[in-house]
C-alpha cells in the first residue's frame, strides 16, 4: 500500500484527528458521496470542496449503503478501491467510509466548518442543520455538466449489447 492509504481513517480516528485540527485552528471542509466510477465531475467537486477549507474530509458510502441507495447492481467498484482512489487525489486529505444511507451521523461526528454539496443535491443537503447549528456554513458546488457514474455505466452497458 502506498502512503495515501494513511488518509483512509475509521470514524474513531477521524474524530480524534478532527479534535487535533480544531486545536490547530484549521478549517475543515466536508463532502460526501458514493464515488462509484470516479469521473471528472467528482474530481471537480473535490477540488472545489478543498478550496473551501484548510483540510478536506470525504465521507464515502459503504458498499451496503450504495446497494440500498442505487440498487443491487451497484457499486461497480468495491469500497476499498473507491476509498483508495479518493485518497490518492491531491485535493483529499481524509476519507471516512460510512454505513448509513444518510451522512448525518458522520457529519455530527466530524462537525465540519463547511459542508459542500453539488448543485444537484442543493435541495436536500443531509447534515445541513447539524453544521449550521454549530456555526458552520453550507456551500453549493457547481456541476460539471454531462458527468455522472450512472450515465457512464449506462454507456458501458449499451455498448456491451452491440
Amino acid at each position: 500500500m502506498r502512503d495515501y492509504a494513511s488518509k483512509i481513517l475509521d470514524r474513531a480516528s477521524m474524530k480524534a484527528e478532527r479534535q487535533r485540527l480544531r486545536e490547530q485552528g484549521r478549517t475543515v471542509a466536508f463532502t460526501n458521496g458514493c464515488f462509484d466510477l470516479l469521473h471528472a465531475g467528482h474530481v471537480d467537486l473535490l477540488a472545489f470542496s478543498r478550496e473551501q477549507g484548510d483540510v478536506l474530509v470525504v465521507g464515502m458510502n459503504s458498499d451496503a449503503s450504495v446497494r440500498r441507495i442505487k440498487g443491487e447492481d451497484r457499486p461497480v467498484l468495491p469500497q476499498d478501491d473507491r476509498a483508495r482512489l479518493l485518497a490518492a487525489l491531491e485535493a483529499v486529505d481524509y476519507v471516512v467510509i460510512f454505513e448509513e444511507d444518510r451522512v448525518d451521523d458522520l457529519v455530527a461526528e466530524v462537525l465540519p466548518d463547511v459542508l459542500v454539496k453539488g448543485a444537484d443535491w442543493q435541495h436536500d443537503v443531509h447534515g445541513r442543520e447539524i453544521v449550521e447549528q454549530n456555526g458552520g456554513r453550507i456551500v453549493i458546488a457547481p456541476l460539471t455538466q454531462g458527468r455522472s457514474s450512472s450515465r457512464i455505466l449506462g454507456k458501458i452497458l449499451e455498448r456491451g449489447t452491440r
